[in-house]
């Protein structure tokens, strides 16, 4: 009698919601990462079926949990927002991040970044960009229709993404990207600065309608004295 075969389901795959590696080499590399991550957030954040994640796991394969990449940054359009501990793709409705972003590193290396590519262009990317802020160079690979490769832009600078909406531009070193009105994304320190400008703003409007309604109780309250006098004197109030 031969030996049974067991079937894996779906289910008995385990899909971990980590690699194991950091998600930068150095204070610099995350400080991008999580700058590229937040601006892409902030501009998509009216847009729910606009699915934005940094350093997560995506599982393009349903039943291997070996064939995995975690992108620094990614953006799957048609894909509604929330939590995922992975992007499993089959659980995604087929739809593959179409544009992710790599931060390099000392770390990492142009053969890394060459496997990257082939790996994301076999998977669906369609768009894929390359920044290095300490050598200040930036570039960028194009999908033009499905089934084509990832080719490289000819001028990386000054391109606007067709996915994205976007424009890049460098400025010394640093990766500018800029909406179609023509505003910059912020950096995360920018937004949480204007986010506390507008908190003040909004404290102090608060603390001087409070002086207002202070000032009123104050007038109500002398006027209610004076005619409570007037009233004790023999005088209707109402009648001065």
């Amino acid at each position: 009698m031969s030996e049974a075969v067991k079937i894996t389901t779906e289910d008995e795959v385990f899909y971990p919601e980590s690699d194991g590696q950091p998600i930068s080499d150095n204070t610099e590399q995350f400080r991008w990462i999580k700058a590229i991550e937040d601006g892409l957030e902030d501009y998509f954040r009216d847009d729910p079926n606009v699915f934005v994640a940094g350093d997560l796991l995506w599982y393009p394969v349903e039943g291997s949990n070996t064939i995995r990449l975690a992108p620094d940054a990614m953006v799957a359009f048609g894909r509604p927002k929330g939590r995922r501990g992975s992007y499993r793709q089959w659980d995604e409705g087929g739809v593959a991040p179409q544009v992710v972003f790599e931060v390099m590193s000392p770390g990492n290396n142009r053969p890394e970044m060459r496997r990257k590519r082939t790996w994301y262009e076999r998977y669906g990317v369609d768009e894929f960009y390359i920044y290095d802020p300490d050598r200040g160079t930036f570039e960028g690979y194009l999908r033009q229709e499905p089934g084509d490769r990832l080719e490289p832009l000819k001028v990386a600078l000054g391109w606007v993404s067709p996915r994205l909406g976007l424009r890049f531009e460098l400025v010394g070193k640093s990766l500018e990207l800029y909406q179609p009105d023509g505003e910059r994304i912020l950096e995360p320190g920018e937004v949480r600065q204007r986010e506390r400008e507008a908190q003040q703003r909004l404290q102090s409007m608060g603390q001087q309608a409070q002086a207002e309604r202070q000032r009123a109780d104050t007038e109500r309250q002398r006027a209610e004295r004076l005619a409570e006098f007037l009233r004790q004197q023999g005088f209707n109030p109402d009648q001065i």
